[in-house]
C-alpha cells in the first residue's frame, strides 16, 4: 500500500470515527432532552412534597431526597401533567404556573394570571388547550378559562351558566365536564356553612348541558339518588367514558368527600346517545359487598374499571383517616354492576390519591403499605396476577400522584 494511500484511509478512518462519535453524542444529548415516562408526586412524613420522573414502573428503587429537592409550598397535588410539562394553580394566589422539569427541578417557563379564581375540575380538549372549571372567589359562582397551554394565553373565560347557590347552601363543588362536540356536561352540587366543624353537602346532584364555546344553558337535570359527582379531578379522577362513548362517573358522599354517609356511593352513566343520566342504571356500591364510601374510580379497558374504597371498620374518623391503611381496590364490571373481585393488594393509606395508571394489559396501582412498604403494583388484566414493581423509599410516606408525563 503506498503513502497516499494509507494516508486517505488514515483520514477516513479517524473522519469515520468523528461522525460516530457526533451521532452519538447528539443522540445522548437529544435523549437526556426528552421527558420520561412517568412522573409521580410524593410526600413525606413533614408534608414536603416531591416530584420524580422515571422510565420504568416495572422494578428499581428511588429516594426522593436522593434524586429531587422538595417542591415550593406554592406547588401542591393538585398539579396537572401533561406532555413532559406540569401546570399549577399556585397556592395563595391566582396564577398559573408552566413548569418544565430540568436536572430533577421544577423550572417555572411561563406564568398566566387568572383573576378571581379558584380550581375545580379540569378537561383537555385539545392538543394545547386545557378548560379550567372552578369557583370566583369572591361569590363562590361557577367560572371558566379556556387556556391554550403552548402559547399560555387565556383564549376564552367568564361564568358558567350553571345554577347558583341559593337559600341555607353557600357554596358549591364542580365534580365533572364532560365535553361531547359542542356541548358540555358539567355536574356539581352546593354546600352549606360549616357549623361546629361539621362540612356537609346537599342531598342533590345537579347536570348542566351547555353549549360549547358559548357555555349557555341547554338543560338541567337534578339528581337525588346520592350526592356530589365525581369529586375534584385535579386531585384524583372518578369518572370516564369507556370506547362506546358512554360516561360515567362516581358520586362521593363519603365522610372525606361529601359528608353525606346516609347517602351511597354510586356509579352513574350517561350514555353516547342521551343528553341526560341514565335513570335505568345505578351500580350502588355501598350496598354491595363492599359495603362502604370509595374515592377513586379508574377505567382498565372493556367494560372493567377499579375502584378504591374505604373500609369504615379500621379508621375512627376523619382525623386519622389519611394516615390509617384501610383502602382496598376492587375490579368492576361496570357494564353488568358486578363486582368482579378484591385485589389481593396490602391495605393502602392517604384518603384521596391518583393511585392508578394503565399501559395496555399492565395497571399500574400505587400502594403505601404499612408492612410491605412504598411500591408501585403492576396488576396483568389478561392473568389476574399481581406483583411488586417499583419501590418508593427513603423520606416518602405517600405516593399521591402517578402520571404518564411523555406522550
Amino acid at each position: 500500500m503506498n503513502k497516499a494511500i494509507a494516508s486517505q484511509l488514515k483520514m477516513m478512518i479517524v473522519f469515520g470515527l468523528g461522525l460516530l462519535c457526533f451521532n452519538a453524542c447528539k443522540n445522548a444529548s437529544s435523549s437526556s432532552d426528552q421527558p420520561k415516562k412517568y412522573s409521580l408526586h410524593l410526600i413525606d412524613m413533614e408534608g414536603k412534597e416531591y416530584v420524580v420522573t422515571t422510565d420504568d414502573l416495572d422494578g428499581g428503587l428511588i429516594k426522593p431526597e436522593k434524586v429531587s429537592e422538595s417542591l415550593p409550598d406554592t406547588v401542591s397535588r393538585n398539579i396537572i401533567v401533561k406532555d413532559g410539562y406540569y401546570y399549577s394553580l399556585q397556592r395563595k394566589s391566582d396564577i398559573l404556573t408552566k413548569y418544565a422539569l430540568k436536572n430533577e427541578k421544577l423550572q417555572p417557563v411561563a406564568h398566566l394570571k387568572l383573576d378571581d379564581y379558584s380550581e375545580e375540575n379540569f378537561i383537555w380538549i385539545g392538543k394545547d388547550t386545557l378548560l379550567l372549571s372552578g369557583l370566583n372567589n369572591a361569590s363562590n359562582i361557577a367560572k371558566y378559562y379556556l387556556i391554550n397551554t403552548r402559547k399560555m394565553q387565556v383564549l376564552a373565560h367568564g361564568l358558567l351558566d350553571i345554577e347558583k347557590p341559593k337559600g341555607k347552601f353557600i357554596s358549591a363543588s364542580i365534580g365533572f365536564v364532560d365535553k361531547r362536540k359542542d356541548t358540555l356536561f358539567v355536574g356539581y352540587t352546593f354546600h352549606p356553612p360549616m357549623k361546629d366543624g361539621n362540612y356537609t353537602t346537599s342531598d342533590t346532584m345537579y347536570i348542566s348541558r351547555l353549549k360549547y364555546p358559548e357555555m349557555k344553558s341547554l338543560g338541567l337535570q337534578k339528581e337525588v339518588r346520592s350526592t356530589y359527582p365525581a369529586g375534584v379531578n385535579t386531585v384524583q379522577h372518578n369518572e370516564f367514558t369507556d370506547e362506546h362513548g358512554d360516561f360515567y362517573f362516581m358520586s362521593c358522599p363519603g365522610i372525606a368527600m361529601g359528608n353525606r354517609t346516609d347517602l351511597p356511593t354510586a356509579i352513574f352513566r350517561i350514555k353516547a346517545n342521551s343528553n341526560v343520566v341514565d335513570s335505568n342504571y345505578l351500580f350502588n356500591l355501598s350496598s354491595s359487598k363492599i359495603a362502604n364510601h370509595a374515592y377513586g374510580l379508574w377505567y382498565i379497558g372493556q367494560g372493567r374499571a377499579i375502584v378504591r374504597s374505604e373500609r369504615k371498620d379500621l379508621y375512627k374518623g376523619l382525623a386519622d383517616h389519611y394516615s390509617t391503611p384501610h383502602f382496598e381496590f376492587y375490579l368492576l364490571d361496570i357494564v353488568t354492576q358486578q363486582i368482579i373481585k378484591k385485589l389481593n393488594l396490602p391495605l393502602d393509606k392517604g384518603t384521596r390519591k391518583e393511585a392508578v395508571l394503565v399501559k395496555g394489559n399492565t395497571v399500574y396501582i400505587a400502594i403505601n403499605s404499612a408492612t410491605e412498604g412504598n411500591y408501585i403494583w403492576n396488576y396483568n388484566v389478561k392473568t389476574g396476577k399481581l406483583a411488586k414493581g417499583l419501590q418508593i423509599g427513603g423520606v416518602a410516606a405517600f405516593i399521591v400522584r402517578l402520571d404518564r408525563l411523555a406522550p
